[in-house]
């Protein structure tokens, strides 16, 4: 028995000190490089099923025929046409990325060196991003040796079988022989029985032996196993800390794998989709981590140098310059205001305290002393529009509209009369400290134009039609005799009506009102009309929303323009048709000519995107770095070896 656990603990000295041993060489040696980036590849929206031609015939803006071929130069310096072999890995610490939809890609490889991979060990790695100096955490990646895992899995079966050794059910509990002797005994009805109860109440036991069933049970149970058992129980969390020394990680997890045969780099190819922001220019990301054992960290893995993402996006050609519209200001301008006045009955005079009129007659004072202080527009006069409700004769209600008319106007002519030498007066004073005189220029009287609307007819039907305390039967009568062209007969046949009284205090009410047009004219303004440019909002509106990469917005505002910014905004959303049919209508520029080059790409039209490339660069010799940062022009550089001459 002896020389079995003499074997144990030496082989466990022996992995200890190899762990240690490794563990040392890491620390003493640099780890290499755990974050790179995978080879640049050909956007699959240009992976096309047929080989490319490496030779393109296209034509420059002289109408002349350029050859395009894949070519290297030679030992003798001329140029050659060949195909050249990518590397098998970048080892660069940036690249380019282009934005697309409103989201990028960010594709890196997590690469494990052999000499990090232990079937006892267990890789936490922790990538993270880092945006405008902020960091964020991206979903981590556990790397676990067969050994570790296998482990971690035996500490859940332990772990699984102690659990298996708490007991559920209470009658293990009880000392049933002992418990079915004192039955026998003293019971030998109820014994009979044996385990069923159920025809034998809680009294008829007691009544049979002085105790009841739950004391019987409760002196027959096994204290001492209850005990030992709820100690179980409640040392649940500290045997799976015992049991389960690293846990099994479920929650913002990239990748949880095991390694069998660790003799060669563990690669990992991790792509992180962010959704872009305004201004957002490069990100970075970064990696550290730790190696685990199972009882503790034994190694942390510093974090190296990050690899940096330049972001690049359509929404960079977004024409900024301020756009106008030309709009027409007219000279003559019209306002107007609606108000219920309550007049006493056969009564034409106003009356402030009358019923609802205080704030009626407030709200239109508002109105007016806002229209008599405005610094751009003088008033020339008013029109006031009383009209009544239809009960009683027409004729009558004729002249007691007018009359209310009159009164209304006379009211608000003193109101106004009032105003203005409260602004006389305020003028003066301010004159006497010294200040602006606001009363230097007499104000031209304001003429009031009364008319009447004895019954408004108009208004009537409009209220009946939205009314839901009428049915449709009643709308239906009420047409009827709206067809009545005498206005006396039409309200007498109403009145006949049963829903007549509804109509009297509910509709009638409603059109007693009073109506004011402000005429009001711009001051200093001699022309009807003067033709004006102002700052077109939405079109700028749009254009904010580009460079905010909201391109569903900016698309949606700016279409109906028809330019550029339009074919950027429906370029970026992927609706290449319209895109192009707005630039076929567009002068040709160096910008009209790149947009033409990514759409034809997109389009697998290469001779056309490379002959638009072109000129887009001979037009501005900074597409020439540009088309790097666009996959739909960077996939055509790499094709036909563009851009090294």
């Amino acid at each position: 028995m002896k020389r079995p656990v003499l074997f144990l603990a030496l082989a466990l000295a022996v992995a200890s000190c190899g762990t240690q041993k490794r563990i040392r060489a890491l620390r003493s040696e640099p780890v290499g490089t755990l974050l790179t980036l995978p080879q640049e590849e050909t956007p699959q929206e240009l992976s096309l099923d047929t080989p490319r031609r490496d030779t393109l015939v296209v034509h420059d803006d002289a109408g002349r025929e350029l050859l395009i071929m894949r070519a290297t130069r030679d030992e003798d310096g001329e140029m050659v046409a060949t195909d050249v072999i990518d590397a098998a890995y970048v080892t660069a610490r940036f690249r380019n990325v282009a934005e697309r939809h409103g989201k990028v890609d960010l594709r890196f490889q997590v690469i494990v060196p052999a000499r990090m991979q232990d079937s006892r060990w267990q890789l936490r790695l922790r990538p993270e991003m880092i945006l405008a100096g902020e960091r964020t955490p991206l979903d981590s990646i556990i790397i676990s040796g067969s050994a570790y895992r296998k482990a971690q899995l035996r500490g859940y079966e332990q772990y699984e079988r102690f659990l298996r050794s708490i007991m559920r059910d209470s009658s293990l509990f009880l000392r049933e022989r002992e418990l079915e002797i004192f039955l026998e005994r003293n019971l030998p009805q109820l014994y009979r029985l044996k385990g069923d109860t159920a025809r034998v109440s809680d009294a008829e036991f007691a009544s049979l032996y002085g105790v009841t069933e739950q004391e019987a049970v409760l002196h027959y149970t096994n204290r001492a196993r209850v005990r030992a058992n709820l100690r179980k129980l409640e040392s649940r969390e500290r045997m799976f800390a015992r049991y389960v020394k690293a846990p099994l990680v479920t929650e913002g997890l990239r990748l949880d794998t095991v390694i069998t045969s660790p003799d060669g780099d563990f690669i990992y190819e991790y792509l992180q989709t962010v959704n872009t922001q305004p201004q957002m220019k490069s990100v970075e990301i970064s990696l550290q981590g730790d190696i685990w054992s199972q009882e503790a960290r034994l190694y942390r893995i510093p974090e190296g140098e990050p690899l940096t993402f330049y972001i690049s996006s359509l929404s960079a050609f977004a024409d900024e310059r301020l756009r106008y519209m030309t709009r027409i200001v007219e000279r003559q301008v019209r306002s107007d205001a609606v108000c219920w006045i309550d007049f006493k009955a056969a009564s034409a005079e106003v009356d402030a305290g009358f019923g609802g009129n205080g704030g009626e007659i407030a709200r239109i004072k508002r109105h007016l002393a806002a229209l008599l202080d405005n610094e751009e527009f003088d008033m020339d006069s008013i029109t006031v529009t009383a009209s009544c409700s239809p009960e009683g004769e027409y004729g009558y209600n004729t002249r007691l509209s007018r009359g209310r008319s009159e009164s209304v106007s006379r009211y608000f002519q003193r109101y106004i009369a009032s105003y203005r030498d409260s602004l006389r007066l305020y003028g003066g004073m301010a004159l006497g400290l010294g200040t602006e005189d606001r009363a230097a220029a007499a104000p031209q009287d304001i003429h009031f134009i009364s008319r009447s609307e004895p019954e408004n007819w108009k208004m009537f039907r409009s209220l009946v039609a939205d009314d839901p305390a009428l049915s449709e039967a009643d709308r239906e009568d009420i047409a009827h005799w709206m067809r009545e062209e005498n206005p006396d007969r039409r309200e007498a046949g109403l009145r006949s009506r049963a829903y007549y009284p509804h109509l009297l205090a509910e509709v009638y009410p409603r059109l007693r009102t009073v109506r004011f047009d402000f005429f009001l004219h711009r001051k200093g303004m001699v022309q009807d009309t003067v033709h004006t440019t102002v700052l077109d909002t939405a079109y700028m509106r749009g254009v904010r929303s580009i460079l905010d990469r909201d391109y569903r917005t900016a698309a949606a505002i700016l279409r109906p323009y028809g330019d550029f910014n339009a074919a950027v905004a429906l370029c970026a959303l992927d609706y290449n048709a319209s895109a192009m049919d707005i630039l076929q209508r567009l002068e040709r520029s160096d910008k009209v000519e790149y947009m033409f080059a990514i759409l034809y790409s997109r389009l697998g039209k290469d001779a056309e995107a490379v002959e638009h490339y072109l000129n887009s660069c001979r037009l501005n010799p900074a597409f020439v770095h540009r088309g790097n940062l666009d996959p739909e022009i960077s996939a055509l550089i790499k094709a036909y070896g563009l851009n090294k001459e």
